[in-house]
């Protein structure tokens, strides 16, 4: 069993997703889950022009991802379309650079053509106020179900906002929500 008070060190006064993200990742220890996939890399934030700094605010999931992976000998692939943020996302995880794999790509074409089973899924590739965020977290489950199993877990984020769709999808569909916390929401089989 993996110890999980590394997740102390995420404990940071703006990261409103943490608890969220202890009860998903307790599950998916239980679980023992090893591939992980992320949509929207953590992209951090400029300071000053030049000194990028933690974006707590956002949750820092790929940062956070990345360390449970290397923890539990796992992978995660996190997807963003935007160069940039995945060179951010670098920056931030080069300590667990062999537990994680960047790819630069429209979040549908990456769970379309990708070749393994997911065992926990976290969909945040679109900011939630933006015109089809919705629709676009709806697709994104559509290309993604046929990689899940009964045992996956899936994290949205943005929920009332983005994830109204998803989630009245996935209810439809026998998923089951488990954990409801500080705007996401964790559903499973």
């Amino acid at each position: 069993m993996i110890d999980m008070n590394f997740l102390d060190s995420y404990n940071h006064t703006k990261n409103e997703r943490l608890n969220s993200f202890k009860f998903a990742l307790q599950e998916a220890t239980l679980r023992k889950h090893k591939i992980f996939v992320e949509t929207g890399t953590a992209r951090g934030k400029k300071k000053f022009l030049f000194f990028l700094k933690k974006n707590w605010k956002d949750g820092m999931s790929t940062l956070l991802l990345s360390n449970y992976a290397d923890n539990v000998r796992g992978h995660l692939y996190s997807c963003d379309i935007d160069e940039k943020n995945i060179h951010n996302a670098m920056k931030f995880t080069k300590k667990f650079k062999k537990s994680i794999t960047f790819i630069n790509d429209d979040s549908l074409n990456f769970l379309k053509n990708f070749q393994k089973k997911i065992d926990f899924l976290y969909l945040d590739s679109f900011d939630g106020y933006l015109p089809g965020a919705s629709e676009h977290q709806l697709k994104e489950i559509k290309f993604a179900e046929n990689k899940l199993h009964s045992n996956s877990l899936i994290l949205l984020d943005d929920m009332n906002s983005k994830s109204n769709l998803s989630i009245d999808y996935m209810l439809e569909r026998n998923f089951k929500i488990l954990n409801k916390d500080s705007g996401q929401v964790l559903l499973s089989y």
